[in-house]
């Protein structure tokens, strides 16, 4: 048997010489990846395996890897994955039986030695012989195979509950869980209210902050689980039934293009409006003054899965709940010398159109391009994906929220993205009077 080791070090140190070749940082490929960068380092070491290998078949292409560099790859990236889902000490059974074997011919052997003799042997205590506890190991797992067997029976007896429990938890009718349900189960068909993975009712559910819910416009970061009434992860108790969502996420929704770039709509004169904030206080600034985000807005989504069981996000889906006029005031810019030439990969969404998608869009650096997230694709505890998503109208005050299609061992669902539970808010700005901040002070913009 090839040891665990041999093979995870082969995949990684294939990994490192493609890295190599590159002559860039961990930094600059895991940028370029959108994934941690102490992730790829971990990879790069052996420290740790992608359960999926699309992160693997990307870092290859970022490194110019050949078609033959990439079977011999995708070939150690098998061999590492199996090693390290190999039950540790793990020994062969055929060695077990020729050890068990071996030894109950040698005690055959020695007694009929010992009664040809005439020779009384004497017991002595001794420590159990090493072939003596494989013995006893394998009949114990002998019995408890058997005992396994008939508890199975039994609960297949013809009463019927013990199926019936089964199938309760793979998808449960309460309104309130989100389990999905097997694979061959019959197509989705979404309803207008909710959309579900699964043939079996199960409502779209949706993330909410455990603090109060904002004003309309005023969002900040939402997070949820996959369950009705999910909190933020500041460790607020976990509501009954989450286990059944093998997912996280969280939703920012005040992103700014490159960090500087966003527009609010107003209703306040300049002479009432504060400077812009920083970054990371829009959310705070934009509810003091009732903001709604203007011409555009940026959803930066992280999903996580809650194990290192792989869940697939089979489609990002939008949902618009509400046009209307435009919201009246004024718009404010954001802009403060916006600079860097860097591009996050994102998924545009034109709210404007009759039934709106998300459609992949790739990004790009001084290094060249970086492929869009396309579905379907996997996530797990070790390996997190950040989605950003980019909505725009020139024509209303829209109102729209996601949903997230998973499936997972069998089972799947839908996970509501929103602000706060509320749908997110996005107005056209065409024909309002717009702001920036220059020297100190609001003033017209001028292009």
């Amino acid at each position: 048997m090839v040891p665990e080791e041999d093979d995870v070090a082969r995949f990684a140190a294939l990994l490192r010489q493609l890295k190599d070749r590159t002559d860039r940082s961990y930094g600059a490929l895991a940028r370029r990846l959108h994934m941690n960068t102490s992730t790829l380092h971990r990879y790069c070491a052996g420290e740790a395996v992608p359960v999926d290998f699309a992160p693997v078949e990307r870092f290859a292409a970022l490194c110019g890897a050949s078609a033959e560099e990439r079977l011999e790859l995708h070939r150690l990236w098998l061999a590492a994955v199996a090693a390290r889902q190999r039950p540790a000490g793990k020994p062969e059974m055929t060695q077990v039986a020729g050890d068990v074997t071996g030894a109950a011919a040698a005690g055959a052997t020695g007694a009929a030695a010992a009664g040809a003799t005439g020779v009384a042997v004497a017991a002595a205590p001794r420590a159990t012989p090493w072939y003596r506890r494989r013995r006893l190991t394998v009949t114990t797992a002998a019995v408890a195979a058997v005992l396994l067997a008939t508890l199975g029976t039994l609960s297949a007896l013809p009463d019927g509950s013990s199926s019936v429990e089964s199938e309760g938890r793979l998808a449960d009718p309460t309104p309130t869980t989100t389990s999905g349900a097997p694979k061959s189960a019959s197509p989705k068909s979404p309803s207008p209210s909710s959309s579900s993975g699964s043939a079996t009712p199960s409502p779209s559910v949706s993330g909410k902050a455990a603090t109060s819910a904002p004003p309309t416009g005023g969002g900040g970061t939402a997070s949820g689980n996959g369950q009705s009434g999910g909190s933020s992860s500041g460790g607020a108790e976990t509501p009954p039934g989450t286990a059944d969502v093998p997912l996280t996420w969280t939703a920012d929704s005040h992103e700014w293009a490159l960090g500087c770039s966003h527009d609010y709509v107003i209703d306040k004169p300049p002479q009432q409006v504060p400077p812009p904030p920083p970054p990371q206080d829009a959310a705070n600034w934009a509810r003091a003054l009732g903001a709604v985000h203007g011409r555009e807005q940026l959803v930066e989504i992280s999903v996580q899965g809650r194990s290192k069981t792989a869940v697939v996000l089979e489609a990002l889906r939008v949902r618009v709940v509400g046009r209307g006029e435009p919201v009246a005031g004024k718009a404010y810019s954001m802009d403060q010398g916006c600079g860097g030439s860097l591009s996050p990969r994102y998924f545009a969404v034109d709210l404007d159109i009759n039934r709106p998608i998300a459609r992949p869009v790739d990004g790009g650096d001084e290094n060249g391009p970086i492929p869009a997230v396309r579905m379907p694709y996997r996530v797990s505890s070790e390996d997190p994906e950040v989605l950003l998503v980019t909505a725009t109208t020139k024509t209303c005050d829209c109102r729209w929220f996601l949903e997230l299609d998973w499936s997972s061992q069998g089972r799947s669902g839908t996970v509501r993205i929103d602000d706060h539970g509320r749908p997110f808010r996005t107005s056209s700005i065409e024909g309002l009077s717009r702001y920036s901040y220059y020297q100190l002070q609001w003033s017209p913009w001028t292009e």
